[in-house]
């Protein structure tokens, strides 16, 4: 139960006491081990007087001769300068430098074969699913060395595996290791010069092919010349100061020395390291075929919604599945480790991947290797910049807007029909950091309006904005205390207040939890809802045709101003429905093609409430039920025009006829 005073914050949604950095006798301990490998190089600019972390860069760079920036730099791609509590990332990786021991991941944190799943979703019977996993878990005893860093680092160090995971200096200290190991075995010399570092920094990425490597390299190198300064999860601000003229040594790119991976056909951006896994199409018997549908978008249908999720499961357990004719498909897959990307689906083709068919036939999927529920577990900083570039790249090329309403979770993807709510699936979680993502697409989450805008965009600090979570493990058990990009929404402007209630989730009944995989009472980062009331440190938004109200203190705000498109119901409307896809009317459906019903979901747009808009589309229904496209696949296109709007965590559809548009401040109540 969350019990704290109105007005402050309890435990659960205040931001946690941070883990203090320890430095071991590490700092200490770790000098005393390392090697001693002659007079350290040429002094750069002196390190920032700051706290151990920033010291231990300082100690490991001076030891193993590694520029002091380029260990700081090579840091922040794999973590953000994070230690995430010696808690392991998706690919078994530890601390601050990503030291990988998946073994030791695997032990403690056993996962079954598994895959997101998300499936075809129709909401009709117009095709029976067919779903098989046949996915093998990792293979332990044959793990390849980029997954298992840690033992070299241990021997380079002479540090334990423990130590190496869990103690942040000495993580750094076997980072800086590696670093000098490739350095020295690409024959370049140990030095100050940042630029003679570009190989070996592509070599520390663990990836298999030079492209992917390049481009690892090519961020670390543009984090070098921009500079950063952030405060970790430890509560310590770290700074690598900018170098913007620094560009690598002629020749250094040759020098990586890895494959050449297969990105024929591929449509992925210049640069980033893209191949081509293609999913299977093929005619299976029994009019069960492939798994996805061939389609030629955007003639046929325009591609307005890109769609994030994570794996469920590993890299490896992720290829099998989507080669396998029996799963299912999506479009793209991100690797954590290294954010390499494989494309499976071509982009003018329907991918079965959102749950949701309507969802399907205008999307691009997108899935990151992760786990929603692992303690935890976090996605590399390589992850979510070759995914940002992949977006950005895909945004441009069908004229998406870079937005929380077109950029969507798997769990803010609605059920087509009430029956499939609950079934919904919840990837890629609170854990996810969507504002740094937004940021990184160019689209940061930033105030357009003052208070009398009438509407907020959600934006939490991720690092401080711990809100408890259960069920990670064992249902009502919490999990680890962890960043998160979600606000707790209640029916009153106190934590005594009972959660917000979903009614298609839980029914009519039913209560929200903090279960980490109820969406019932959350609203996420960039997110945008009309303001119904202001308390104090409390505002309240129009959320799933109730009053929702969340913790918003103007000392540290959880949400900015914004100046919105709104619907809301016509007057004389007491309420009007929602749906949740956009299908034509009746009278569209052209003879052979079965008209698809018009299902209401559970929840009501009352007279006089708003939900901010985030766009415009006129019904449209892909039939696409046999192999042969040619013998059936037709796009039915009708005259109702529906708006998409952010109706709680999911996004639905109302119809314009129902509705007038307004901007956000009209006939605000606040």
């Amino acid at each position: 139960m969350e019990v704290a005073v109105q007005g402050t914050a309890p435990p659960s949604d205040r931001p946690r006491g941070r883990r203090t950095l320890r430095t071991l006798t590490a700092a200490t301990a770790a000098a005393a081990l390392l090697p001693v490998l002659g007079t350290a190089h040429a002094a750069e600019p002196a390190a920032p007087q700051a706290g151990p972390l920033q010291q231990a860069f300082a100690d490991a760079a001076a030891h193993y001769q590694v520029p002091r920036s380029v260990l700081l730099a090579v840091s922040y791609m794999e973590s953000r300068w994070d230690t995430h509590q010696g808690l392991p990332s998706v690919t078994g990786g530890y601390g601050p430098m990503h030291l990988t021991d998946a073994r030791t991941a695997l032990a403690d944190f056993p996962q079954q074969a598994m895959g997101d799943g998300g499936d075809d979703g129709r909401g009709d019977d117009s095709r029976p699913l067919i779903t098989r996993t046949t996915a093998q878990a990792p293979d332990v005893a044959a793990l390849p060395a980029n997954l298992t860093t840690v033992d070299k680092a241990a021997t380079l160090t002479g540090l334990s595996d423990q130590a190496l995971r869990e103690d942040p200096a000495a993580n750094v200290a076997g980072g800086a290791a590696l670093l000098a190991d490739a350095q020295r075995g690409l024959g370049e010399p140990l030095g100050s010069d940042p630029a003679d570092w570009y190989a070996a920094v592509a070599r520390y990425s663990g990836a298999d092919d030079a492209q992917t490597a390049a481009s690892f390299a090519d961020d670390v190198f543009d984090v070098l010349a921009g500079g950063q300064s952030r405060l970790t999860d430890t509560g310590e601000q770290v700074t690598l100061a900018a170098d913007p003229g620094l560009k690598p040594a002629a020749g250094q790119s040759a020098r990586i020395g890895l494959r050449k991976t297969n990105d024929a056909g591929t449509e992925c951006p210049p640069g980033l390291g893209c191949e081509w896994v293609p999913a299977p199409y093929q005619d299976l018997g029994g009019g069960d075929y492939g798994n996805y549908d061939l389609a030629n978008r955007p003639v046929d249908e325009k591609i307005d919604t890109i769609v994030i999720h994570d794996t469920e499961g590993y890299w490896d357990t992720a290829m099998q599945l989507v080669q396998d004719p029996t799963y299912l498909a999506w479009h793209y897959t991100v690797r954590s480790s290294d954010g390499h990307v494989a494309q499976h689906v071509l982009t003018k083709n329907v991918g079965w991947h959102a749950g949701n068919w309507y969802v399907n036939a205008k999307s691009i999927g997108i899935e990151h290797e992760g786990f929603l529920v692992d303690p935890g577990t976090w996605y590399t900083e390589a992850m979510y910049r070759s995914s940002a570039r992949l977006v950005r790249y895909l945004a441009a090329k069908y004229d998406i807007p870079l937005d929380r309403q077109h950029i969507l979770g798997h769990d803010n993807v609605p059920g087509p029909t009430a029956s499939y709510i609950s079934g919904m699936h919840t990837d890629p979680g609170p854990y996810w950091d969507w504002g740094h993502y937004m940021e990184l697409l160019g689209a940061p989450v930033h105030p357009t309006a003052g208070p009398w805008g009438g509407a907020v965009t959600i934006d939490p600090q991720y690092e401080t904005n711990q809100p408890l979570y259960t069920g990670c493990v064992k249902a009502g058990t919490p999990c680890p205390a962890h960043g998160s990009d979600a606000v707790r929404l209640y029916t009153a402007p106190s934590f005594d207040a009972p959660l917000v209630k979903d009614i298609g989730l839980h029914g009519a009944t039913g209560a929200s939890t903090t279960d980490v995989n109820d969406v019932g009472a959350r609203a996420s980062t960039g997110q945008q809802f009309a303001v119904a009331d202001r308390q104090g440190d409390w505002t309240a938004i129009w959320y799933l045709g109730q009053e929702a109200w969340f913790w918003n203190p103007a000392a540290a705000p959880t949400a900015v101003n914004a100046l919105a498109l709104v619907a809301t119901p016509k007057p004389g409307l007491a309420s009007i429905p929602v749906y949740g896809r956009a299908y034509p009317e009746a009278s569209a459906y052209p003879a052979g093609v079965p008209v698809q019903g018009l299902y209401a979901m559970p929840y009501q747009v009352l007279a006089g409430q708003r939900y901010v808009v985030g766009g415009a589309v006129h019904g449209e229904y892909y039939y696409a039920v046999t192999y042969d496209p040619s013998t059936s696949h037709t796009v039915v296109r009708g005259k109702q025009l529906y708006y998409e709007v952010q109706l709680g965590h999911r996004v639905e559809w109302v119809r314009a006829d129902d509705v007038d548009l307004r901007l956000s401040p009209v006939g605000a109540s606040h």
